[in-house]
C-alpha cells in the first residue's frame, strides 16, 4: 500500500509537550485506532488510497515520504498557531488604468 512511507502520530504529552511516534507500517497504528476509511479526495496524489483513522486528524504530507496524522487537539492548536503567525501574505499590485 505505502511502500517506503513513515507513519507519524503527533499528539500532546501530559506536560502539553508535542510527542511525535514514528512507524514503519499502519498495522501498528491498527492496535490503537479504529480504521475507518481511506483518503480518496486529497489534493496530494501520494496521499489517495491512505487509511482514515478515528480519532486522528490526517493523512498529510510532511516531507519527503513522511505521512503525518495529528490528535485533534495537535491539530487545533498548531492551526491556530499558523494562521495568527500570517504567513507572510502579500498583496497583489492591481494594474492602474490611465482612462
Amino acid at each position: 500500500m505505502a511502500k517506503g512511507k513513515t507513519f507519524r502520530i503527533v499528539t500532546r504529552g501530559t506536560n502539553g509537550e508535542l510527542r511525535a511516534r514514528d512507524y514503519e507500517h499502519h498495522d501498528a497504528i491498527l492496535r490503537m485506532h479504529t480504521q475507518i476509511g481511506i483518503d480518496d479526495c486529497s489534493t496530494d496524489l501520494s496521499l489517495r488510497g491512505l487509511p482514515v483513522f478515528r480519532g486522528l486528524i490526517g493523512p498529510m504530507p510532511e516531507g519527503r515520504g513522511v505521512v503525518r496524522y495529528e490528535s485533534p487537539e495537535v491539530f487545533e492548536a498548531l492551526t491556530k498557531e499558523w494562521s495568527a503567525s500570517g504567513a507572510g501574505r502579500k498583496s497583489r499590485r492591481r494594474a492602474t488604468s490611465d482612462a
